[in-house]
């Protein structure tokens, strides 16, 4: 059932990339259930191995494209999100002070925590793209205008799987033009 999933994940991932017209250093925002991963309903029996096998694939991949993960907690963690320190002050995101674990949390989110060289927890980023396996709700997290993009993965295990990307906002009225490549 793992590698099943870190291939689900793999290529969610990689799909996501291919559409989403990120550039170095982007940030993506990845929330997960792994209650939902393995059939049971969220924040009810969270699996330290899938919550691993996740962040280490999504990390590995992101990081293959210059790209930066930021993994969101569970809502007993008001759903901060744990990044490298270095892109915490990069982006002048404030630090907040909180170690996820499997009941508060989740296990993806301690997962990324020991994954990450210098984890810290900020309470919010602005992400470029994401995922969101069982319905996490990540949106909170992304830039605005966010679209949603349809995969051919539309699960990972169980879990619903749901991806979007975001476009800056059109500006303007009947008389504005557009950047298409932008859209």
């Amino acid at each position: 059932m793992l590698e099943e999933i870190r291939i689900q994940v793999e290529n969610a991932i990689r799909e996501l990339i291919a559409v989403a017209k990120l550039e170095d250093g982007d940030i993506v925002v990845l929330g997960c259930s792994s209650s939902e991963v393995i059939s049971e309903k969220i924040g009810t029996a969270g699996s330290k191995e899938v919550g691993e096998v996740i962040f280490d694939t999504a990390n590995k991949v992101l990081r293959q494209h210059q790209l930066v993960l930021a993994a969101q907690c569970c809502e007993h963690l008001n759903r901060a999100l744990v990044i490298d320190k270095k892109i915490a002050k990069a982006e002048r995101y404030p630090i907040v002070n909180a170690v996820p674990h499997l009941d508060a949390g989740g296990s993806f989110a301690t997962a990324a925590y020991k994954g990450f060289e210098h984890p810290v927890l900020v309470e919010e980023v602005q992400a470029k793209a994401g995922l969101d396996i069982g319905q996490t709700f990540i949106g909170m997290h992304m830039v605005p205008v966010v679209v949603p993009v349809r995969l051919s993965v539309n699960k990972i295990g169980g879990a619903i799987l749901s991806a979007a990307r975001t476009r800056p906002k059109s500006i303007g009225g009947e008389r504005a033009r557009y950047d298409e490549r932008l859209k």
